[in-house]
């Protein structure tokens, strides 16, 4: 009987463990969460039913808790990134004319990303955006 609980001990150590490495994002994050905790049940419940004989249950508990705990291991593949910014686009955004030099784009960019810039009051986003827009200005 002592195997039992040091087997459904381990189980929960796993279940927790597992659990506290969980860093995606909301939507998915509660999916893993349900489905390693219904596998941990699934695979105690496994564990149970050999040790009482049941291996047709304990059997299919096992193969039911392994299933989740791999399903909810798979990562979907990062939604598709936006296109790179085109030159007239990013000229748009700095607010400088087609074809302007090295020094009027940082000036312009300097002086954008003061407001836009996440610790002085601005978005990520923002601020990403123009620095795309820099990047791709001063690259071609």
């Amino acid at each position: 009987m002592g195997l039992i609980w040091l087997a459904l001990g381990g189980i929960a150590l796993w279940a927790l463990v597992r659990l506290g490495r969980q860093t995606e994002g909301p939507r998915r994050g509660h999916w893993r969460v349900a489905a390693t905790l219904v596998a941990a049940v699934c695979i105690a419940g496994a564990v149970l039913a050999f040790s009482k004989g049941g291996w047709l249950i304990g059997a299919g508990l096992s193969v039911a808790g392994l299933w989740l705990t791999l399903a909810s291991r798979q990562r979907r593949a990062p939604p598709p990134g936006r296109p790179e910014m085109s030159e007239a686009e990013a000229c748009a955004v700095l607010g400088v004319a087609l074809g302007a030099d090295k020094a009027a784009i940082n000036a312009a960019w300097r002086r954008l990303m003061t407001r836009a810039h996440p610790d002085q009051g601005g978005t990520e986003g923002l601020a990403s955006r123009l620095n795309a827009a820099r990047d791709r200005l001063l690259r071609g």
